[in-house]
């Protein structure tokens, strides 16, 4: 795996966000768009780049969301996006407290299986411990044995199962202190 670095979404990667956004399309698999703010519903890098900037701050977040940051994975070798992942400041949210969590993260399709979910991760957890969180909640579906591999290999800790619209989600906790 290439190094990579965790960047906030700047113009100059217009481009690639939008092939980033197409492949994920693409591949049409469950929950692929997880930690990815609102990039399926945006039809520019400006709107989405513009949203993600929104949601850095508390009076330009919109009411159903909470406080977050969102990073591009960039390859440092060909400055090509690998990944995106988010960071909510707090899980107090009907949502995020039961199955979103304070992490959520999607790999390029035909980057995965590389190692750059456990990379982007780690980056984030020392995010999450600079912004001053002393443990962050992260889960993955059931049937999703690769991001469960990546938590576990982070240090998350099983706590339990729940089921949202039929769908089993397994929480995990990862003590950053």
């Amino acid at each position: 795996m290439s190094k990579i670095q965790l960047i906030r979404p700047t113009l100059e990667y217009a481009e690639d966000i939008l092939n980033f956004r197409r492949e994920i399309l693409a591949a049409a698999d469950a929950d692929s768009f997880a930690g990815c703010c609102n990039l399926e519903d945006c039809q520019t890098a400006e709107e989405w780049i513009e949203t993600a900037q929104n949601l850095e701050k508390e009076e330009t977040c919109s009411k159903d969301r909470v406080v977050a940051n969102i990073y591009i994975a960039v390859r440092l070798e060909d400055h090509k996006i690998v990944g995106v992942i988010d960071l909510r400041h707090h899980i107090d949210h009907p949502i995020l407290s039961v199955w979103g969590g304070h992490i959520g993260y999607t790999v390029r399709p035909n980057e995965r299986g590389k190692g750059y979910a456990k990379e982007m991760l780690h980056l984030n957890l020392c995010n999450a411990k600079a912004l001053g969180l002393k443990k962050v909640l992260i889960t993955c579906d059931q049937d999703n044995p690769a991001s469960e591999k990546t938590i576990l290999a982070n240090g998350g800790v099983y706590e339990n199962t729940v089921w949202v619209d039929g769908v089993a989600i397994k929480r995990y906790w990862i003590d950053l202190e």
